[in-house]
């Protein structure tokens, strides 16, 4: 795992933020996040989490929910039990079956 990768922050099962959210590297959040969310490394929305975001993200790895539009540099995944509402807009773009999306994805470079 590159220096990049490593998971800087997490917030977890049960917690509550909201705020303002930008960082490096990776983070994990199982909780509950209201607000904004801005990097150039990965998020990581665990299968607990539930986020009512608008997210600009390098990556973003999705198991759990997310309210709001999601621009990726790079790319975006979502797994089941995935469930995203909101728009999607990345060059690579990987939905599992069993996902639930209720958006628009454009995918561009």
């Amino acid at each position: 795992m590159k220096k990049r990768d490593e998971i800087n922050a997490f917030l977890g099962r049960g917690t509550t933020f909201e705020g303002k959210v930008t960082f490096d590297g990776a983070v994990r959040i199982d909780g509950h996040f209201k607000g904004e969310i801005f990097t150039e490394g990965i998020l990581i929305v665990g299968e607990s989490a539930r986020i009512e975001s608008d997210i600009r993200v390098s990556q973003i790895i999705v198991s759990g929910e997310v309210h709001g539009n999601i621009t990726a540099e790079k790319r975006v995944e979502i797994h089941s039990p995935g469930k995203v509402i909101g728009n999607i807009r990345a060059p690579v773009v990987v939905i599992e079956e069993g996902v639930v999306f209720d958006g628009n994805c454009r995918m561009s470079e």
